[in-house]
């Protein structure tokens, strides 16, 4: 028989990625999301698997809603990425943020504790709950010291999630998920912003953008290598939690940088701290300059993972690079702009 997956959030990237993923693994996939997200479907319809999935309206503050859908659908296995996902907003929305990243999670997890038979339960836990670093690299034992509602929020899900696991024996794991992006992430985020603006830029949509803190450091990999991994922290034997990372960390300068060379104008930078500027070489023209608006009230400024437990337990390790990365989301863009 086929199993049956349920993706909250299976709008975003993450959703589209594993449900795609499932579905070649012969799942039947139940994807959820809020209601005013139902017509936002670009990202399953780029791998045309919009017709292949079950969808439900379910609004994580809503426990009713939740109890509807586990009550509707005999499920095997939950993959929770339904949250308010995106960290400077979490600033302006703390209530909102805790209330659906944090307490939405509780619910879940309290639907499935009185279940008959109960699901693996997967929690998209964040690298952002490492903050400001205690260590460096960051392990699963590495201390937390978040420094947003949205990791705060992110904690709270990572305990309660452990907690579940060893107070009710429920089959719960958490991937602690350093950055990882794709052509499918959304343009609010940094990586996406950069390779997005700077193709406008080039077929002449837009003259400029700004950018914040350049100089913050992340570990990036590839959402497609990172769901494999999701999936397979609930097919082993013994649920634990896993850092999903690469190892190895660039700032958003260096994202920049290798971004840069797919363009077919040459740049310059200029200037130093708040007053650095990206500026095409023929030109002097500024395409890039620097917003203290976009900085963050707390920042974060280097994250970097070690994957070790879960290339030893999972035989999992991000298969593609930094430069592969940054390439294939500029070229995705590029030829989305070039129209």
């Amino acid at each position: 028989m086929k199993k049956t997956a349920l993706i909250t959030g299976i709008s975003g990237q993450d959703g589209a990625y594993l449900a795609n993923f499932l579905l070649k693994k012969n799942y039947r996939v139940i994807g959820t999301d809020r209601r005013s997200a139902r017509d936002d479907k670009w990202r399953l319809k780029y791998f045309n698997i919009e017709n292949k999935i079950i969808f439900e309206d379910m609004d994580l503050n809503e426990i009713t809603q939740i109890q509807r859908i586990f009550s509707s659908y005999r499920i095997d296995e939950v993959y929770n990425f339904a949250a308010q996902s995106f960290v400077k907003s979490s600033f302006s929305n703390p209530l909102t943020t805790a209330d659906t990243t944090a307490i939405g999670c509780l619910r879940i997890l309290e639907v499935i504790r009185n279940l008959k038979k109960r699901p693996k339960f997967y929690q998209a836990s964040s690298s952002e709950m490492f903050g400001e670093v205690l260590e460096i690299p960051q392990t699963e034992k590495t201390a937390f010291n978040p420094q947003s509602p949205y990791a705060i929020s992110k904690l709270f899900s990572h305990f309660i999630t452990k907690n579940y696991r060893e107070a009710y024996n429920i089959y719960t794991s958490s991937g602690i998920c350093f950055n990882h992006e794709s052509p499918l992430r959304g343009e609010e985020f940094v990586t996406r912003k950069i390779t997005s603006c700077l193709s406008k830029i080039q077929s002449g949509e837009i003259s400029h953008f700004e950018l914040g803190n350049i100089n913050a450091k992340r570990d990036w990999g590839f959402a497609g290598d990172y769901v494999e991994g999701m999936w397979k922290a609930l097919q082993v034997k013994k649920p634990d939690d896993f850092v999903f990372s690469t190892g190895r960390n660039h700032s958003i300068k260096n994202f920049i940088d290798e971004a840069r060379k797919y363009l077919n104008f040459e740049t310059k930078w200029h200037g130093s701290g708040l007053s650095t500027q990206l500026r095409r070489k023929n030109n002097n023209q500024i395409i890039l300059k620097i917003n203290k608006k976009f900085f963050r009230p707390t920042e974060v400024n280097l994250l970097i993972g070690k994957n070790s437990k879960a290339k030893k337990v999972l035989k999992w390790s991000p298969k593609t690079n930094f430069k592969e990365l940054v390439k294939m989301m500029m070229l995705e863009d590029l030829k989305k702009h070039s129209r």
